[in-house]
């Protein structure tokens, strides 16, 4: 399955968020998040990924349907460099899974920057550590350095 990053608009930042609660809830299983009295996992960060340039969102569409497969949020804050990007939040459907969907989604966004580059697991999931270890590894060709709970490397140009 071919697949695309196309950036979230403004207008399209509605679908994002209830994708995003979807991603939230699925990783409260391992990672301890609880959901409000309102029925809603909290993401104090989510609306500086309309205001400020160093957050970018991406729905994961398919090439030839547009269809909504997932979604990549990334930012400029990282841990082990002083500068690059980090995959933020990561989601492919469970529909879409064991397709290489998210293999291809983050390749594509490491694709975006040259540079030094991290990805956080959803803490305590077993899974989730799995995926970034091979997804980096098939972009790399290497093993992905992997330390307090994130994995990091870096690309040149």
């Amino acid at each position: 399955m071919d697949i695309f990053l196309d950036r979230v608009t403004p207008d399209k930042k509605d679908t994002l968020y209830r994708l995003l609660q979807y991603s939230l809830f699925e990783e409260s299983a391992t990672d301890g998040n609880e959901i409000t009295d309102d029925a809603i996992f909290e993401y104090k960060w989510f609306d500086r990924y309309f205001t400020e340039p160093e957050r970018l969102a991406f729905f994961i569409r398919e090439q030839n349907t547009n269809k909504l497969l997932g979604f990549a949020m990334i930012n400029t804050h990282t841990e082990h460099f002083d500068s690059g990007h980090s995959i933020a939040e990561f989601m492919v459907l469970p529909k879409y899974r064991k397709q290489h969907v998210g293999q291809k989604a983050a390749h594509l966004c490491f694709d975006l920057f040259s540079g030094n580059w991290e990805a956080s697991p959803s803490h305590g999931s077993l899974v989730a550590k799995v995926f970034w270890e091979k997804a980096i590894k098939s972009y790399t060709g290497q093993p992905a350095e992997f330390d307090g709970g994130i994995f990091y490397f870096s690309k040149s140009a």
